[in-house]
């Protein structure tokens, strides 16, 4: 590539091609400053840009304002060209009360709904899923909009791009996706990250057009784009573009740049975006000298002035009532009794019927999963659902957990809701990092809910062996922002259904396979809601307190059936977060004693909080060690006899009378 830059102005008017200018002059004006702020100890760190304002500057301008935009750390110019206030954006960098993140997160690690920008998290792969849901939404209500995602070179390396590339192509989604490759990621060269010669080769393999732009030429970015966005808004689909481009400064001010040959910067330095477009207008008689000089010193002043606003902001006055109160977005649960017209169903049955009435109340719900469409799912659970709400809302997915979460969060951003499927709990482990990174740190980070339910067929007792029958609620319920469920009875599974997809935060509603087809209940025929904050006492007694959830319950029940003499609180916790611990100390303080039985190992598990809070909370009550029952410390076999050994069912009776000898 040449390091001479031609610009054909392409009937582009004088007036567009000086907003060009002060568009990418504005961003590295604010640059140079917040270096000269690094250096002084202002702010904290710094992810230069320089160099490449082409890019986010001739992208952002080829959007309408109504179209979402998702930038990286080095895309300052998507945020001004977007026309933030900067005062706001200075008091972000520097943790300010007034920031957009309220100094939870740094940088440009935050979103705007005002400004339809979606900022990144540092796990740089789920912002291509989100683009993909965000597209969806559009798709779906048909309004002819983009949407433009960014990553490097070094982020395609990452599964969730490819996942998002394959996704976007075969549901035709209109995304752009952006790749700014700049030489390195981090002190990695190119030629170590990939084999190929040019990323937008990697088009070809998931069927998706792709270009390659000069990224440091602002005219070419901004008129290719423009013609490539408007093609999309009238015929939907991915287009992957390559921006050659090179950063010149290094990964964050701290690491340097002295990894990158001198020469290569020398090269690069010649093709500036600014200075050669400047070199242009002056040359076409565009602007003159006096004018771009007039033009530094105005944006200069902006820059001053809105800088002493953020000074005169407020820092950051620590409140724990508001920061645990930000966790979640507030719901108040308008619980839908039950009526009296009831038939008896399966646990599955239930949970279709909820699902399905949900599916009724609200118009924006999707549903993603494997094989759930015509075939219904591997459970059968929404069987028929195609018939009644069509293709476009219960949605087959490619194998690739991990982009169609992140996808339901894009879903949630666009005024969606979402259910994914599980096809088995146990895969959530490859969709783990959009789960506890993205959906559950969403609100607390920039007040953004992340409406979306992950449905978790789980469980043991079925002879599926290692990798279909683990329950692993333990791995969600210590991330703070997600809420767990994990209902044993028809009833309850329905109602909590309804209230978790109606609950604008993030749920994973477990489901125990065992359960599915041997559990019968009377169940209301109607749509109703259970709260998501109580636990259910189905026995009581005052002897012995027992906790379970899930298939344990049942077990319990099993036992006390067997044993008509112990007069036990039975407690079916339901909600495992957040977790109902009123009415499990006022019934300890009943009964002095407490057993808690689960199907989850012991180590970690939920059992260990809730003994460790008994004892905090009620010890002085207690007449005895809380006792826990739970599976074998090993994975979960295959073979009946080993899973029998496994699990604790076998072994709760015993345990119970011995604490009620103590």
């Amino acid at each position: 590539m040449s390091n001479q830059i031609i610009y054909q102005k392409n009937n582009l008017t004088n007036k567009t091609l000086v907003q060009l200018y002060k568009s990418m002059l504005k961003p590295r004006l604010i640059e140079e400053k917040m270096l000269v702020l690094l250096r002084q100890g202002k702010i904290s760190k710094w992810f230069s840009g320089i160099g490449q304002e082409a890019i986010a500057v001739g992208v952002t301008m080829s959007l309408t304002k109504d179209e979402y935009i998702l930038p990286m750390h080095r895309n300052l110019g998507v945020f001004t060209t977007r026309e933030i206030p900067l005062y706001r954006l200075f008091s972000q960098w520097q943790g300010k009360a007034n920031g957009f993140t309220k100094g939870r997160d740094r940088s440009f690690h935050f979103g705007t709904q005002a400004y339809k920008i979606i900022g990144m998290i540092s796990h740089l792969g789920p912002q291509m899923g989100i683009a993909d849901g965000i597209a969806l939404a559009n798709k779906l209500k048909q309004n002819k909009q983009v949407c433009a995602v960014f990553t490097g070179e070094g982020g395609s390396s990452e599964g969730d791009f490819h996942e998002a590339l394959n996704v976007a192509s075969v549901w035709s989604l209109p995304v752009l996706f952006c790749i700014e490759n700049n030489g390195y990621g981090l002190s990695t060269p190119i030629s170590e990250q990939y084999h190929c010669e040019n990323l937008a080769d990697r088009g070809k393999g998931y069927g998706i057009e792709s270009h390659i732009i000069d990224g440091n030429n602002v005219v070419e970015v901004f008129t290719k784009v423009s013609e490539i966005a408007k093609s999309i808004r009238k015929k939907p689909r991915p287009v992957l573009l390559e921006f050659k481009t090179f950063r010149i400064r290094g990964h964050e001010e701290a690491s340097g740049i002295k990894y990158v040959p001198k020469q290569l910067i020398e090269y690069w330095e010649k093709r500036d975006p600014i200075t050669n477009f400047k070199s242009f207008l002056l040359a076409e008689k565009i602007i003159s000298a006096s004018q771009d000089q007039e033009l530094r010193k105005k944006l200069k002043k902006e820059i001053t002035a809105q800088l002493k606003i953020a000074d005169g902001e407020q820092n950051i006055i620590a409140n724990l009532q508001t920061e645990l109160a930000d966790v979640y977005k507030s719901h108040e649960c308008q619980e839908a009794a039950p009526l009296f017209n009831t038939k008896k169903i399966r646990l599955i049955d239930a949970i279709s019927d909820g699902l399905k009435q949900s599916m009724e109340k609200y118009d924006n719900l999707v549903i993603m999963g494997q094989d759930i469409a015509d075939y219904g799912g591997v459970f059968k659970i929404t069987e028929g659902f195609v018939d009644l709400f069509g293709k476009q809302r219960v949605r087959n997915t490619p194998i690739c957990e991990s982009v169609i979460i992140s996808a339901a969060y894009g879903l949630a951003i666009n005024g969606m809701k979402a259910v994914v499927e599980m096809q088995f709990a146990d895969f959530i482990s490859t969709g783990f990092n959009p789960v506890v990174n993205l959906l559950a740190k969403s609100y607390y980070r920039w007040g953004q809910p992340a409406d979306v339910v992950i449905r978790m067929p789980c469980g043991a007792g079925v002879g599926a062996g290692p990798f279909h029958s683990q329950t692993n609620e333990a791995w969600f319920t210590k991330v703070p922002g997600l809420k767990v469920v994990y209902p044993a009875f028809p009833a309850d599974a329905k109602g909590l259904l309804a209230t978790a997809i109606a609950d604008p935060n993030p749920v994973l509603f477990f489901e125990h396979k065992a359960l599915y087809r041997s559990i019968y209940q009377e169940v209301s025929d109607n749509y109703y809601t259970i709260s998501l904050e109580k636990a259910s006492v189905i026995k009581q007694g005052n002897q012995i307190t027992i906790i379970a959830y899930g298939a344990s319950v049942h077990w319990a029940l099993e036992t006390l059936k067997n044993n008509p003499a112990i007069s036990a609180d039975l407690i079916d916790l339901r909600i495992l977060q957040p977790l109902d611990v009123e009415t499990v100390y006022q019934s300890v303080k009943k009964t002095g004693k407490v057993i808690i039985l689960q199907e989850d190992s012991l180590f970690g598990s939920i059992s260990s909080d809730l003994s460790a809070l008994i004892t905090e909370n009620c010890f002085k009550y207690l007449d005895a060690p809380v006792k826990r029952v739970a599976s074998i410390e090993t994975p979960i076999p295959f073979a009946k006899e080993l899973e029998n050994q496994y699990l604790p069912a076998v072994k709760f009776e015993k345990a119970l009378k011995t604490l009620l000898a103590y």
